[in-house]
């Protein structure tokens, strides 16, 4: 029997009604992006009051692009704090993926007030509160999972915006991850502002 919203609601706060019950404030963070060779790594940061109940919530892979955006324009408005952080593709050069993603998680948190955040893989964290990762939280967790959704919603948006500026690479469709036609793009036009260099050097190098 397919679970109803209630039901998955009920499931993906478990952990967090054993912080709830305790009177801690808990926080969601999650991270989009950190696959693609263009394009920001973007986190999103998640208060809900254990009173609001925002249905449908779930890991941001899993929802269709419309239901993803509903669910963002609803988040914004209900959550007691939804923040948005990100890395520049220069900053992902800079310092690696992984650090870019921690730092673009830090700054989603910026603001937020919470005791504990939930914090899907992601280690080594500077935050407000403490921090408490697990493996696969968007999956498990509703606040994670609304985090998810900001993250996703908020890169893809981005995205679509670049792919006005640079039509050729075909952002709009894939988001700046590397399918084929990215990367025959890539080596037919060259990178562009937004591509992660130390990503795609090797699709450059291959080319004749």
């Amino acid at each position: 029997m397919r679970e109803t919203a209630e039901e998955k609601y009920i499931r993906m706060t478990r952990e967090e009604r054993e912080y709830w019950d305790k009177g801690l404030t808990l926080a969601g963070i999650d991270e989009a992006g950190r696959g693609p060779l263009a394009g920001p790594v973007f986190a999103g940061c998640a208060v809900i009051s254990p009173d609001v109940r925002i249905l449908g919530v779930d890991d941001s892979k899993k929802l269709s692009e419309k239901k993803r955006e509903a669910l963002f324009e609803e988040i914004l408005e209900r959550a007691d704090f939804a923040g948005i952080g990100r890395a520049e593709p220069e900053e992902i050069d800079r310092v690696n993926i992984l650090e870019a993603t921690k730092k673009a998680m830090e700054r989603a948190a910026e603001g937020s007030h919470a005791g504990i955040y939930i914090v899907d893989s992601v280690k080594g964290l500077s935050l407000p509160g403490a921090a408490s990762p697990r493996n696969h939280a968007d999956a498990d967790s509703y606040l994670v999972a609304a985090a998810s959704i900001l993250a996703k919603v908020a890169r893809d948006r981005l995205m679509r915006e670049m792919d006005e500026r640079y039509p050729q690479y075909g952002f709009a469709r894939h988001k700046g991850y590397g399918t084929a036609e990215h990367i025959a793009a890539i080596r037919k036009y060259g990178p562009c502002p937004i591509h992660r260099m130390t990503f795609i050097q090797k699709f450059l190098e291959d080319t004749p």
